[in-house]
């Protein structure tokens, strides 16, 4: 999952960003309102993170630019504790969620995944796909109830791939959706990954869908 944090405050900005890596996220950065206005219409985040007060493009004009380009992403805003004013605007121009400053780092984490979760339909923090269980909390993923160590990248696709399970998802997409902007990106690393992950898991499924990408299925039938 990629996100993306608009946060002009440096040391909060690196903290989020420390936090959210951590997390398994890969994750872009904006320090103003202008640079956050035009990756977050250019780049295709799973969620991102919108400070209200921004130098150059206030977060509220933001966040509004993007819903009336029919940008559809999870945002969540961080606004001033005693600011219920920011709060109610935000959310009439189209933010999913608030936190208020100063907050804890871990309930910020539950709210990105539970925006992240909404956003491909699922409500509960695991997630299931045959004998695969991800635990969007703990970064932990099992298999009938053993526990698989992963790399980083490989829980990032796999992470992505559980997300949107059933679905087909190209390679272009899963680049896009697993590398930070200014990531080498070559999609190839896509299909070594896979390649890793295949051994790890039950076999058949993953399964390749002839030009067109990807496809997590626990039913064999499904290719």
């Amino acid at each position: 999952m990629r996100l993306l944090v608009v946060e002009d405050d440096a040391d909060l900005n690196r903290q989020l960003v420390s936090a959210l890596g951590d997390a398994g996220y890969a994750v872009d950065t904006a320090f103003d309102g202008e640079e956050g206005y035009f990756l977050g219409d250019t780049e295709p985040y799973d969620l991102i993170i919108l400070d209200i007060g921004l130098p150059k493009m206030d977060g509220l004009s933001v966040l509004e630019q993007w819903r009336r380009s029919d940008r559809n992403m999870p945002v969540i805003i961080l606004t001033a504790r005693d600011r219920w004013s920011d709060k109610v605007a935000g959310m009439d121009a189209g933010a999913d969620d608030y936190v208020a400053k100063p907050f804890h780092m871990e309930e910020l984490l539950a709210r990105v995944r539970a925006q992240v979760r909404r956003a491909s339909g699922h409500a509960k923090n695991e997630i299931e796909c045959g004998p695969i269980r991800l635990d969007t909390k703990s970064a932990r993923v099992t298999c009938d109830g053993d526990t698989i160590k992963l790399t980083s990248h490989e829980y990032r696709l796999l992470a992505y791939l559980m997300h949107h399970h059933g679905r087909v998802v190209s390679r272009t997409e899963l680049v896009e959706h697993l590398y930070e902007q200014d990531f080498d990106r070559d999609s190839n690393t896509i299909e070594v990954f896979i390649g890793r992950l295949r051994k790890k898991l039950p076999s058949d499924l993953i399964q390749t869908v002839r030009g067109l990408g990807y496809r997590l299925s626990a039913d064999p039938d499904a290719a």
